[in-house]
């Protein structure tokens, strides 16, 4: 081929790249106009800098977005078949992070086909963010970080999604709780939390499409409940949301929501949508105040008050419909009690229209690791079977 011909190649080839990235940024557009147009971010903004961005986005991003109720990936939506895979041990990422568990863990997860995994990668507070009698910072380890880098690493290596867990109701108990009450009685220290570790979560970890989204806090339910946690208006906890989570879509792509432990505090049906667009940017007067999706968590001693998932639409289980709708966290060892399997729990629930289920796994102390996860994946063998496209839609 010569000089000349090579040149017309490349033209033809840059000129057909330009082409597919702007037909792919008016979809993200239209597919995200919603957000964007209250002050979030999506996958296209400032994206395209450059030849390098022009044949990276050319090339399918795995960035999870939102379209409408659905999430999507490369246009298609995706159904997130998955687990908690909480910790090995209690507070695994303050710089002792064991590298060679989570690899087998991960290579473990992409074998049987789940597709995503909830980490708690901050359990009580102890040894990562230290806080002073105030509740302001006093200190983030910095070997955290680190640990954080392996482990998101190892999911995009093993094209896992991650959903990071940032706090629980556990902070707020024993010997801690105090200084975590503190925090959250201030606004002051709120915003602080938000600038000095959540921004700087994002800054971090953006890069990595393989983190999707940030979970902010495990069932804070139990902070606002029990007399152990402190039993806080939702107005402390909820600001805290609002001001992450507008911090979340100023500073990166990433999704956001809150593992709700029950649907009482998630839905106008019962006690109210604490979590509500609406009620966040009432406390904090920011567009960007808003989570990406539903996260609640579902265990069948609810079902007398609050009726179970399973065989309801998420509408039908009193959840607003306009943005996705998962469970993150359920039995994966209920079977007798409901009459179905696991495997049969997950169809279930994808043919009702959620957008994913992650069933609680823990570790037991022994070589088997997950408990339960003989079940778990067997479930999510038999969701690739029956949904393989919506699992992997960027597959060839």
């Amino acid at each position: 081929m010569s000089k000349i011909d090579c040149v017309k190649a490349l033209a033809i080839v840059m000129a057909a790249a330009v082409f597919l990235v702007s037909c792919g940024v008016e979809k993200g557009r239209s597919d995200q106009s919603d957000r964007s147009a209250r002050g979030g971010l999506t996958s296209g903004d400032g994206a395209f800098s450059g030849f390098s961005g022009l044949f990276e986005t050319a090339r399918e991003s795995a960035r999870v977005t939102v379209s409408g109720s659905k999430f999507v990936v490369g246009g298609n939506e995706i159904f997130f078949s998955g687990m908690n895979a909480p910790w090995q041990n209690w507070n695994d990422f303050n710089g002792g992070m064991d590298e060679d568990f989570w690899e087998a863990e991960f290579k473990r997860f992409a074998g049987d086909h789940i597709n995503c995994v909830r980490i708690w990668v901050n359990c009580d507070g102890e040894s990562i963010v230290d806080l002073n009698r105030d509740g302001s910072i006093a200190s983030i380890n910095e070997k955290h970080w680190g640990d954080l880098e392996k482990l998101f690493n190892i999911a995009k290596k093993y094209k896992v999604y991650v959903m990071p867990t940032l706090l629980s109701f556990d902070h707020f108990k024993n010997g801690s709780g105090p200084v975590w009450r503190a925090m959250l009685q201030s606004r002051e220290n709120c915003d602080e939390y938000a600038e000095k570790y959540v921004k700087e979560f994002c800054n971090r970890f953006n890069d990595n499409e393989y983190v999707f989204a940030i979970d902010l806090m495990n069932e804070p339910d139990w902070v606002y409940e029990n007399e152990e946690c402190g039993q806080l208006p939702w107005e402390d906890i909820c600001y805290l949301f609002a001001r992450c989570a507008a911090t979340i879509h100023e500073n990166s792509d990433m999704l956001v929501t809150v593992g709700m432990g029950i649907v009482k505090y998630n839905s106008d049906d019962y006690e109210g949508d604490k979590v509500s667009d609406e009620f966040l940017q009432a406390l904090c007067d920011d567009p960007g105040a808003y989570l990406d999706f539903y996260s609640t968590h579902y265990y069948n001693w609810q079902r007398p008050w609050f009726q179970t998932p399973i065989g309801m639409t998420p509408e039908e289980f009193k959840l607003h419909t306009d943005k996705p709708c998962m469970i993150g966290e359920t039995h994966n060892d209920d079977a007798e009690e409901i009459g179905m399997s696991l495997a049969e729990k997950y169809k279930d629930l994808y043919d009702h229209g959620w957008s994913g289920i992650l069933v609680w796994s823990q570790t037991d102390g022994s070589e088997e690791s997950w408990y339960r996860y003989e079940l778990t994946r067997e479930a999510t063998n038999a969701m690739n079977e029956y949904a393989q496209e919506k699992l992997y839609p960027l597959a060839d």
